[in-house]
């Protein structure tokens, strides 16, 4: 298939994307980043928790939220996958950062090599809260995230850079493993500068097994304390 012009390939694949399930798109300049040598762009999507689960989160984690985070992680994989067969069809490499290929070893501090929120700061779809979550003006934290690395010529977004946080300390005050500092993130700084993972993990270990009856390494809290989480589930 002949390739075609960066401004409606870009259109076309935002809007396959979307009518497949994803929530929002953006594409990446990923240069400085990229783990495959030549894919240098970053398609970037995510999907939405449903409002309703969300809102019965403030004794979080629910079984509700465990079964939806599974799901989304299944439907991110499934969209990884038709997001790289389209570029490849369109004459492009890609490669589908998927839950599957990546695996669930992350190294020593629970993230992979670049990581799908890396991509989504440089799109310019978000920022890194406080809580160490990728979060949105729309959705709050309340979405999961995926990535496809290609040499698509795709119109890039504009990085962001810096927090959006301001002042806020709702999910640090909501954490009650001790995982959130409050310092607020910049593109400069490595995440266990500003977020403890092992302290989310140790206290995700009990409040899971409390709440579900078994441990696991999910909690919640710091999504559900967001303030832009909660003006997203209480906008009709």
């Amino acid at each position: 298939m002949d390739k075609i012009t960066t401004m409606s390939l870009s259109d076309e694949l935002r809007d396959y994307l979307i009518k497949n399930g994803a929530s929002d798109v953006g594409y990446a300049d990923i240069l400085k980043f990229t783990t495959i040598k030549g894919l240098n762009v970053g398609v970037v999507f995510h999907i939405v928790y449903p409002k309703e689960i969300i809102r019965e989160m403030e004794n979080a984690p629910t079984k509700e939220y465990v079964d939806e985070l599974i799901s989304l992680n299944t439907r991110l994989d499934d969209l990884g996958m038709i997001c790289e067969e389209f570029l490849i069809d369109h004459g492009y490499d890609a490669y589908a950062q998927t839950k599957k290929r990546l695996g669930t070893d992350f190294g020593e501090f629970n993230s992979f090599e670049l990581p799908h929120k890396t991509i989504a700061t440089r799109a310019g779809l978000g920022w890194i809260g406080k809580s160490a979550l990728f979060t949105t003006i729309k959705y709050g934290s309340a979405l999961r995230l995926s990535s496809v690395l290609t040499n698509a010529p795709l119109e890039l977004g504009t990085p962001i850079l810096k927090s959006r946080c301001g002042k806020c300390m709702k999910c640090r005050d909501a954490c009650l493993g001790g995982a959130i500092s409050g310092k607020e993130w910049n593109y400069t700084l490595k995440r266990n500068e500003f977020y403890d993972d092992k302290k989310c993990e140790n206290y995700a270990l009990k409040v899971s097994e409390i709440n579900l009856g078994s441990p696991d390494t999910v909690c919640g809290k710091c999504i559900f304390a967001c303030p832009f989480t909660q003006r997203f589930i209480k906008r009709f």
